[in-house]
């Protein structure tokens, strides 16, 4: 079982590659709590130069509170990763963490439901990219 899903945009521009993956994940109830800049920070810690990639940290409250009522330590998986990064040949890749995958290391029945939706809802928002 892969870890993540992805697909590639027709976007050329990162930064409007990110604002259109902010907008798709507010469509499915996300907002975007954090975003690094692996890119920038690699720069200036390490003074090395990487391909554009940005980590944006989605959450959807209702569901993070799900989650969380039902195992205190989900904390640790949250929030969903969203990988916004440009490949060798220039195209913008878009991956999010399969949250399924992620919970398989964690023995709690009652996550499994969350799981499989938040899944369906991070699908929705990599095949609405496309």
């Amino acid at each position: 079982m892969s870890y993540y899903f992805s697909t590639v945009l027709k976007e050329k521009d990162f930064d409007k590659a990110i604002e259109q993956v902010a907008a798709a994940l507010k469509t499915e109830g996300f907002g975007v709590l954090t975003e690094i800049d692996i890119t920038q920070t690699l720069k200036n810690k390490l003074d090395v130069d990487f391909k554009k990639y940005r980590i944006l940290g989605a959450c959807n409250p209702p569901y993070a509170y799900q989650a969380l009522s039902n195992e205190d330590k989900i904390g640790l998986f949250l929030p969903c990763n969203v990988v916004v990064m440009e490949n060798d040949h220039g195209d913008i890749e878009v991956a999010a963490v399969d949250p399924v995958a992620s919970m398989m290391a964690v023995k709690n029945e009652n996550l499994g439901s969350v799981a499989i939706e938040i899944q369906q809802k991070l699908k929705r928002v990599i095949k609405h990219l496309d």
